[in-house]
């Protein structure tokens, strides 16, 4: 006989197991906060903006040259993230990582038709994180006109530290709502595996399921009075 399963036996299994669901949600939300809080390095994050902008030697402004500044971007973007910048970089700060560990650190973003875009650092220090987009900017800066043959960058926007920074990452509180819909699915899913592993017959519907016979009456326990 095939068993179906009615929305009302959804609701029984689920304020059945209530405790359960509840237990596992708080566990998972417990351990997410713990692990947010006290076992992973928060990280800060600082800015410089860069401007890309051809010196004129009129005050004129040239549209096929500021579209030449915008397409330029993306070339400069990789040549941040080389050798030839982060090496001097890393001699400069003295510091103690690769050129590709320091260039996971360093995001470059900019908007769609503009000549400025944005040098961003991540780093476990903040005053760390606003020295190193500093150096990069200004080496860059100072680079560039050597690499490429070009005199259109300069930085107008220095990182600086602000008095209480906050960190990027880790997000406790999007950590533990996370947590809370894993741990709240994984109880329901718990509580419905343990109530299909459950053979236990509890009333006269489950023997005539189990039996597929019909059932003709029953016996009522009678309590014995002294």
């Amino acid at each position: 006989m095939e068993e179906t399963i009615s929305i009302k036996d959804i609701f029984q299994t689920l304020k059945k197991r209530w405790k359960l669901i509840t237990l596992l949600t708080l566990i998972a939300a417990l351990i997410s906060g713990a692990i947010s809080y006290f076992l992973l390095t928060p990280v800060y994050e600082s800015s410089t903006l860069i401007l890309v902008n051809q010196k004129q030697s009129k005050n004129q402004l040239d549209s096929t040259q500021i579209r030449s500044n915008i397409d330029m971007i993306n070339t400069y973007s990789v040549v941040i993230k080389s050798p030839a910048i982060l090496d001097k970089v890393i001699d400069d700060l003295e510091l103690e990582q690769s050129v590709d560990q320091l260039s996971q650190k360093i995001t470059i973003n900019s908007q769609e038709n503009s000549q400025v875009f944005s040098l961003t650092v991540q780093d476990s220090n903040p005053s760390k994180a606003a020295e190193i987009a500093n150096a990069v900017s200004g080496t860059f800066e100072k680079e560039i006109k050597d690499i490429m043959n070009v005199d259109n960058v300069s930085v107008f926007a220095k990182a600086e530290v602000k008095e209480n920074p906050t960190p990027v990452k880790p997000s406790p509180l999007l950590n533990i709502a996370i947590a809370v819909v894993v741990g709240l699915m994984a109880g329901i899913g718990l509580a419905f595996l343990l109530e299909y592993m459950d053979n236990t017959i509890r009333d006269e519907k489950d023997i005539e399921t189990l039996l597929d016979l019909p059932l003709l009456g029953s016996i009522q326990k009678i309590s014995q009075h002294k």
